[in-house]
């Protein structure tokens, strides 16, 4: 399901009087909270999962092209761990 697939299925979740703006407005907003708050904070929502920002150590890797060794810094990942609910589906 790309972004387009899914506000057309919040539209449709919202009932017959929902506009395509009203669910691109509703998606939009949702994701740009849930953006603002994993940065600080772990974003629980009941019955669909968990985001979490975890660290990433810094570590060497290799060029899989001359096998040089390469220092990768540290860097942060936002990780979802899905709710019992979720996984049963």
């Amino acid at each position: 399901m790309n972004k387009t697939q899914l506000i057309n299925a919040i539209r449709h979740e919202m009932g017959e009087d929902a506009t395509l703006k009203a669910a691109t407005e509703a998606l939009n907003a949702t994701l740009a909270a849930i953006t603002k708050a994993v940065v600080t904070e772990k974003v629980q929502i009941q019955g669909f999962g968990t985001f979490e920002t975890k660290r990433r150590a810094a570590r060497t890797g290799r060029n899989p092209l001359t096998g040089k060794a390469v220092k990768i810094p540290e860097s942060a990942v936002v990780s979802f761990k899905p709710s019992a609910a979720l996984k049963g589906h």
